[in-house]
C-alpha cells in the first residue's frame, strides 16, 4: 500500500505543482510530500520533477508516469465503487433504445420491473440507428454485428427469417413451390420507418429463374400488423422466428419456401464503454442476456412444415 500512497502524493504534487499545497490536500507536511517524492524517485531510478526555488514542473518520465498513474488511480476508484454498488440495491433511471420487436423483449421487460422495483426504465423503441452517447442512452438493443469502438457489447442472441402464411390461406390460394410463384400470392410487406424503404425478402433465385416483382397487397411499419394479418388469412409475410414460434407450434402459421429463404441476424446489447458500469446497467445486462434467447439452441426451425 505504501506503493500507492507514493502514486496518490506525486499525482496530487505534479496537479499542484507544489510540495505545500499538495500536503495541504493529503493532510500531511511539506516535507513528507518531499520525501515521498524522494523515495519514489529513488526506487523508479529516474528524476519526475524539475524543482527550482519558483517552481516545480514534470520532466518527460514524470510526464509519462503521471498518465499511468491517473489510470492506476481511476480504475482502483472504479472497483472500489463497484464493490460498493455491489451490495447496494439497484435503482434509479435507465435509458434503454430498443428496435420494434415487442414480441420479443416485452415480456423480459415485464419481468424485469417486477424483480427491480426500483429502477425506473424509459424505453425508446425505434428502429432509428440512435447515437448511444450522444443522445445519453444507458444501453441499447441492435441487430447486425457492433461496429462503434465506443461501446461495449454482449451477444444477446441470433434469429431466422421465415416466409409464413396461414393455413386457410394456403388452403384457398395454394402454396408457392419457388419464388416466381409469389407473383400470384397477396404479400403482406414491412417498411423500415427510418428509411421509408421496404425490406427486402431474403429469396434466393435461381439462376435460370425469370424475373419477377412481388406484389405489395399491403404495407406497415410493425411486425404485429403484419403477423395479425397473416393469422387473419390475408396473405404471406416474411418475419422473424422469434415473433412467430407459437402461431407455428400451434399451426395457426406454416412456412413455405423454406430452402429458398436465406437469412438470420442477431441481436446484441450495446452500452458505453469506459468505466465499470453501474449496478442498474450491470443487472440489466445479465437480466436481458439470460432471457431473451433463453433456448437459443433448442430454436425451432419449421422447415418441417414447409410445404
Amino acid at each position: 500500500m505504501d506503493s500507492l500512497s507514493s502514486f496518490t502524493v506525486f499525482v496530487q504534487v505534479a496537479k499542484t505543482r507544489s510540495f505545500v499545497a499538495a500536503g495541504r490536500l493529503l493532510g500531511v507536511s511539506a516535507s513528507a510530500v518531499g520525501k515521498s517524492v524522494a523515495r519514489l524517485e529513488a526506487k523508479l531510478g529516474v528524476r519526475l520533477f524539475h524543482r527550482s526555488t519558483r517552481s516545480i514542473t514534470l520532466t518527460a518520465e514524470g510526464a509519462l508516469f503521471l498518465e499511468r498513474s491517473q489510470r492506476i488511480l481511476a480504475e482502483i476508484e472504479a472497483t472500489e465503487q463497484e464493490l460498493l454498488q455491489a451490495t447496494t440495491t439497484p435503482r434509479g433511471r435507465l435509458r434503454v433504445s430498443l428496435p420494434l420487436v415487442n414480441s420479443l423483449v416485452l415480456p423480459v421487460l415485464g419481468e424485469f420491473m417486477r424483480e427491480y422495483p426500483e429502477i425506473e426504465l424509459d424505453l425508446d423503441f425505434t428502429d432509428r440507428l440512435v447515437d448511444v452517447i450522444e443522445e445519453g442512452f444507458d444501453a441499447v438493443v441492435r441487430t447486425g454485428e457492433p461496429t462503434d469502438s465506443r461501446l461495449s457489447a454482449r451477444r444477446l442472441g441470433s434469429f431466422q427469417i421465415l416466409l409464413v402464411a396461414s393455413p386457410e390461406y394456403l388452403e384457398r390460394r395454394g402454396s408457392p413451390k419457388r419464388p416466381a410463384d409469389l407473383v400470384d400470392h397477396a404479400c403482406l410487406h414491412y417498411r423500415f420507418p427510418n428509411t421509408g424503404k421496404l425490406e427486402v425478402w431474403p429469396l434466393r433465385v435461381e439462376a435460370d429463374a425469370p424475373e419477377f416483382q412481388l406484389p405489395t397487397s399491403m404495407i406497415c411499419n410493425n411486425i404485429e400488423t403484419q403477423m395479425c394479418f397473416a393469422l387473419q388469412g390475408l396473405g404471406i409475410t416474411c418475419l422473424p422466428d422469434f415473433a412467430i414460434r407459437d402461431a407455428l407450434a400451434e399451426g395457426r402459421l406454416r412456412t413455405v419456401l423454406n430452402k429458398y429463404v436465406e437469412r438470420t441476424g442477431t441481436f446484441h446489447l450495446l452500452w458505453p464503454s469506459g468505466r465499470q458500469a453501474s449496478t442498474k446497467i450491470r443487472v440489466f445486462i445479465d437480466f436481458l442476456s439470460e432471457r431473451v434467447f433463453p433456448n437459443a439452441a433448442e430454436k425451432i426451425f419449421m422447415t418441417k412444415r414447409a410445404s
